[in-house]
């Protein structure tokens, strides 16, 4: 049960606390004030003469978050025993000795103290001078039992709202025209300057505005013909399900053909509509970090350009036919874009260690997966259903599959110039889906995050009372649930 959740707690709500109490037993007041000054003389000339050492030590401890300016935050959980009435004025009391700021502090039934049923746990989050970091402990322990702390790790900077996504733009240079030598258009001057004009569409564009619209030219739709024609009759033998079903649906509904390169507004639009996937236009490769990130909304960032006419069925890079016949039928399957965005919040402050491993395993499931359906092996990875040759190569009887096993497939080398090595193979989308939360559980972050669909946001869960209020959401879509099977039973 909270005490005050207020991130303003100051020195004055502690005082009312602390007088509250006191005037609840008067002989109990009476008796405290000699030892309130004793306390706060010993405290003082604890603070003058650990002042100097308190810094080293605590640096071993590794208990604390420095800021730049000195303070340090600091979380505490301590248990005080209800028989010891004054024990929570003496404890406040020490917080107002250190000029601390309550940021945070609640209460809960003690479980560890069987013995003892009316004892608290507290938890307090506060902000302190770094240099008295010890001895603040040290006047809590004579006061409470089980004094303990935990560290507040840093981590790196994650978008909060989907409008954070507009300075997610760390672009991997690596497949560049304009730098490398081995890139199809790097002696086309005309390729060059046409791929700058689209990606400058990218830059300017900004969270909520529609998606402009891109004038292909004539050799620009030959490309994508050929691509789109000799994929096309492969999909009927090779794709899954969920990609020949959302296929013709874009056929339909979104003027994919031949000899129409369909454009990001319409798709995108078309997406919200089944799973709540939007397109944004990007510029050319995200960081590994950017792009998880942006999954985690559900939005997809998307290339406009197209490879060079050069190399019709291949691409060093992600271009709008990878885009577009690869990634946007899928992510119209509801099991497969929960499994995109549960790629993205798994993401989100995450290492670079996890992002690595995070995204070798977007790899092997998301560009280049394999699953079973009807007996049979079937392509849903991107990355095969926009490539004629790896597709047909991958369900031939010549590279080496595996059972799919996140773990094992977030540190399998992987190959990005010519076909993989191996392929992992699920039995199903939901199998995928389960098998990914249980290995999201082994990453550590001090918090968990949940997505909010009404506010399209990012909720950082790090304490109890967040918590608390998200399982109320839960309870009341079970409760539609369950109705709902009243009803039909």
């Amino acid at each position: 049960m909270p005490l005050s959740s207020s991130s303003t707690s100051s020195t004055k709500s502690i005082r009312r606390a602390a007088s509250e109490l006191e005037r609840s037993d008067s002989i109990t007041s009476q008796r405290f004030v000699g030892r309130r000054q004793s306390l706060i003389e010993d405290a003082r000339k604890e603070r003058e003469a650990a002042a100097a050492a308190a810094e080293a030590a605590e640096a071993s401890e590794q208990i604390v978050f420095e800021e730049d300016d000195g303070k340090a935050l600091l979380n505490l959980f301590f248990t005080l025993r209800t028989s010891k009435t004054p024990a929570l004025s003496r404890t406040l009391k020490v917080f107002e000795t250190f000029e601390s700021k309550i940021r945070h502090l609640e209460t809960r039934p003690c479980r560890k103290l069987k013995d003892c049923l009316e004892s608290l746990e507290y938890f307090v989050r506060c902000e302190v001078h770094l240099s008295d970091v010890s001895t603040l402990i040290s006047s809590i322990k004579r006061n409470a039992d089980d004094v303990k702390t935990t560290k507040e790790v840093k981590f790196h900077w994650f978008p909060k709202r989907i409008a954070d996504l507009d300075r997610c733009h760390h672009l991997v240079t690596k497949f560049d025209p304009d730098l490398d030598q081995d890139h199809p258009g790097y002696t086309d001057p005309a390729y060059r300057q046409r791929r700058k004009m689209i990606g400058d569409i990218a830059f300017r564009y900004r969270h909520g505005e529609p998606i402009p619209k891109v004038e292909y030219t004539a050799e620009e739709i030959g490309t994508w013909r050929e691509v789109y024609s000799t994929l096309r009759d492969l999909y009927t033998t090779h794709a899954c399900t969920e990609y020949l079903e959302a296929f013709h649906l874009l056929e339909r509904h979104c003027g994919y053909s031949p000899d129409n390169i369909p454009q990001l507004e319409d798709v995108s639009r078309f997406l919200k509509e089944r799973t709540g996937f939007l397109l944004r236009p990007v510029a050319g490769l995200l960081s590994a970090r950017d792009f998880l990130a942006s999954l985690a909304f559900r939005v997809f960032q998307c290339t406009q350009y197209i490879r060079h006419a050069s190399s019709p069925m291949h691409s060093p890079e992600p271009d709008c036919v990878h885009e577009l016949l690869g990634h946007v039928p899928m992510l119209a399957d509801r099991t497969f874009a929960q499994f995109s965005q549960n790629l993205g919040l798994a993401s989100l402050g995450a290492s670079d260690e996890d992002i690595e491993k995070l995204s070798t395993l977007y790899w092997f499931t998301v560009e280049y997966g394999l699953c079973k359906q009807n007996g049979e092996v079937k392509a849903y990875g991107a990355g095969l259903l926009s490539s004629y040759g790896e597709l047909v190569y991958s369900l031939s009887d010549e590279p080496e599959t595996r059972e799919f096993d996140p773990g094992a497939a977030a540190v399998q080398p992987y190959q990005d110039q010519t076909y993989q090595p191996v392929y992992f193979i699920s039995e199903s989308f939901s199998d995928a889906k389960e098998k990914f939360r249980t290995y999201v559980g082994g990453i550590k972050r001090p918090f968990s995050v949940r997505y909010d669909p009404y506010t399209s946001s990012i909720e950082v869960l790090d304490n109890p009372l967040k918590i608390q209020g998200g399982l109320e959401g839960v309870k009341d879509e079970l409760k539609v649930l369950t109705d709902a099977l009243s009803v039909l039973s």
